[in-house]
């Protein structure tokens, strides 16, 4: 799995807003990415962390208004990055997969049941 899309809230509440992941990377998967968020919240400012041209060219095509995250915000998106491939992992350890040809949709949904915990922990703690 190559591709994956995050968009956090971290100056506010630290809430994960979405989370994707693909076996590509190009503006097809961005685009429906954005536009999913764009449905959710509302037109917004797109932020990136990387130098991948799919997303700045998904903005242009969405209409959208692009730009890359400061290296603080950078730094806080590849720390919950890593923070939840840790977790990933760890829980792949101790519940495999054994379908066959059914891994990316069970990281999908346990990155679901992720996102959906941890949002809720983040409003309990403040």
């Amino acid at each position: 799995m190559s591709g994956s899309g995050l968009q956090l809230n971290p100056t506010e509440n630290r809430q994960i807003l979405a989370l994707s992941i693909s076996k590509e990377r190009n503006m097809f998967v961005a685009e429906r990415f954005i536009s999913d968020l764009v449905k959710i919240h509302g037109i917004h400012p797109v932020s990136t962390d990387d130098g991948g041209t799919w997303y700045p060219m998904a903005c242009q095509f969405l209409k959208l208004d692009h730009h890359i995250h400061s290296s603080l915000e950078k730094s806080l998106i590849e720390r919950k990055m890593q923070y939840i491939k840790d977790r990933t992992e760890s829980f792949d350890d101790y519940f495999p997969c054994r379908i066959k040809n059914y891994k990316l949709k069970h990281v999908r949904n346990w990155l679901r049941l992720f996102v959906d915990y941890h949002n809720n922990e983040i409003k309990h703690i403040k």
